[in-house]
């Protein structure tokens, strides 16, 4: 019991994804701040190590198989699938969310000033996952594939023009922070996406959308943090 309370919250979800429901459920940001032990985001949120660690083992060792083992991937499926199903998202969704934040700010502003805030909170976010991602496809990925490659190949690879992985990851992962960082502001501001009792349809739709895409956004956070930045940098290593 001591060595798991010792255990970082993001090895819990690398290695089980379904564990990020209960850290979801207390509050506990295990994407950007996976870092973190459970004895200190339990001390830091006043939460029973006991009552958490139980509710971890029954996720653990329960034998629903609706768990996907993102760890055991080759790290270019990996990015492939971030690519397609991550990536591909905020692409399709951030209009939509913006659309509609535009029009709730201009139909409900006046009542709910807040929607300003949450307005340019979501705009920033675009933007910086835009510029993110691009790096990430332009830059990371495409040198994540070719290691995968030369190894099966048992050849060797040449260092990138940034040197190693460790400087864009380095980069990314306080991006990631960032992006944690104004989630949690949006949240705040949102009641945790419970829109108002005179709330819209567009209202509501907006709100569940943006919960959404705060979920596909942990995920996709999570996949990069906890499993394939780690398992790039040892990568590298190996061809050095």
């Amino acid at each position: 019991m001591e060595a798991l309370t010792q255990k970082e919250i993001g090895q819990f979800v690398a290695e089980d994804f379904r564990t990020a429901a209960v850290f979801s459920k207390y509050g506990i940001d295990f994407c950007c701040r996976g870092n973190r032990t459970v004895e200190e985001v339990c001390e830091k949120n006043a939460l029973s190590t006991d009552e958490l660690l139980d509710q971890l083992n029954s996720v653990l060792h329960s034998n629903a198989d609706q768990s996907i083992d993102y760890k055991s991937w080759p790290l270019d499926l990996l990015v492939e699938y971030i690519e397609k199903k991550h990536h591909r998202y905020v692409v399709e969704k951030t209009p939509v969310i913006r659309q509609f934040l535009d029009k709730l700010c201009k139909v409900h502003g006046e009542r709910h000033k807040e929607l300003f805030e949450i307005n340019a909170l979501f705009i920033g976010a675009s933007r910086a996952l835009t510029s993110h991602m691009k790096d990430e496809e332009e830059l990371l990925f495409p040198f994540v594939k070719k290691m995968v490659k030369a190894k099966m190949d048992h050849d060797g690879v040449a260092a990138p023009k940034y040197e190693t992985v460790e400087n864009p990851i380095s980069k990314m992962m306080e991006e990631h922070d960032n992006e944690g960082v104004r989630f949690r502001q949006i949240a705040k501001l949102t009641d945790d996406y419970n829109p108002p009792a005179d709330a819209c349809n567009t209202y509501k739709v907006t709100f569940a959308m943006l919960k959404e895409f705060e979920q596909d956004l942990h995920l996709h956070i999570h996949l990069e943090n906890n499993i394939l930045f780690p398992n790039a940098i040892k990568l590298e290593q190996q061809f050095s």
